[in-house]
């Protein structure tokens, strides 16, 4: 890598347009990427797209004036002191907030490349485009925030928060939804099933904390390598693993804490009200963000719930 200090100017300009080429592509994965899910702001970075490519252009045209037709390859991964950067636009689907994050680090950096440039270069015209760039990057959040305004109408905000509320319950709520469901269903019959047999608060406890970790360790797994989110738009295989595995854990958990208290009764029925609160809080996530009705919703939880405990305490007491 060579240091910034030691570029020629002609060096610097054949920098400047590979980093314009390379924005311009960015921008132009990021309209592509949102398109779908998010037009409103895919139009948005197609218009930042054409601005970079026009900076290009104005760079191209200055370096042929100077140096003639060959411009050498340099890149922003040869020269010191570039941030690196993480290929966010290679994910799918591509997430708002992070987009509009890695345009504006990018556009940061964009704008002091070419005011360091221009203070090192000493030819009247190319230090004049330079500084001209650096001042069209200076005011390009002000231009993003008026093709927001532009683009971006009431009902083209309230498609993109519709659509955002859609990717947030894919790829969070439902995953963690059915690791909470599982959680704390499912372990319900081990734990209540252990208590009643052993009449042990620490035996109880050591079996609901096997019997959670365990759910949440193959739910997690087995939601990361059910699909990888290209198709179905659930977002990475991995994040959504970790969320229902978590979730699962924590399902479990939740009733298997009480059994800490010594004292058996006690701990028996804290146990059994934190299930009626766990159950209480899936109906409500059910009814908030998967349209269930709440009565529905509140039926079909408790029915499961109440079950699956019957069924562990007759177990038990068998």
């Amino acid at each position: 890598m060579k240091n910034f200090n030691e570029l020629s100017q002609r060096e610097i300009l054949a920098l400047a347009i590979s980093l314009e080429e390379e924005d311009e592509r960015v921008y132009a994965d990021f309209a592509e990427g949102l398109r779908r899910d998010y037009p409103a702001s895919a139009g948005i970075f197609a218009a930042m797209r054409e601005e970079e490519s026009e900076h290009r252009r104005r760079l191209i045209a200055l370096y042929q004036q100077k140096f003639g037709e060959h411009i050498p390859l340099v890149r922003r991964q040869d020269v010191r002191g570039f941030v690196q950067r993480r290929p966010v636009w290679l994910v799918q689907p591509l997430g708002l907030d992070t987009v509009r994050r890695q345009a504006s680090a990018m556009e940061v950096e964009t704008r002091r490349f070419y005011e360091r440039a221009a203070a090192r270069t000493q030819d009247a015209s190319i230090r004049q485009l330079l500084d001209d760039l650096a001042q069209q990057e200076r005011s390009h959040q002000d231009r993003a925030q008026q093709l927001t305004e532009e683009k971006l109408r009431p009902e083209a905000k309230e498609d993109e928060e519709r659509a955002r509320r859609r990717l947030f319950v894919l790829q969070v709520i439902q995953p963690g939804l059915a690791g909470l469901m599982d959680g704390s269903v499912s372990t319900l019959a081990p734990v209540f099933a252990a208590a009643m047999a052993t009449q042990s608060s620490w035996d109880a406890f050591l079996v609901g904390m096997a019997a959670s970790v365990g759910a949440g360790i193959s739910m997690g797994f087995a939601e990361a390598l059910s699909d990888d989110g290209s198709l179905t738009g659930r977002g990475h295989p991995w994040a959504r693993g970790a969320v229902e595995g978590a979730m699962t854990t924590l399902g479990g958990v939740g009733h298997t804490l009480p059994f800490l208290i010594t004292n058996f009764h006690v701990a028996l029925v804290i146990a059994f009200a934190v299930v009626v609160v766990e159950l209480a809080v899936i109906s409500w996530v059910r009814h908030r963000y998967m349209e269930t009705p709440a009565l529905s919703a509140a039926l079909q939880v408790g029915l499961g719930g109440t079950l699956v405990f019957i069924t562990g305490v007759l177990i038990g007491r068998s």
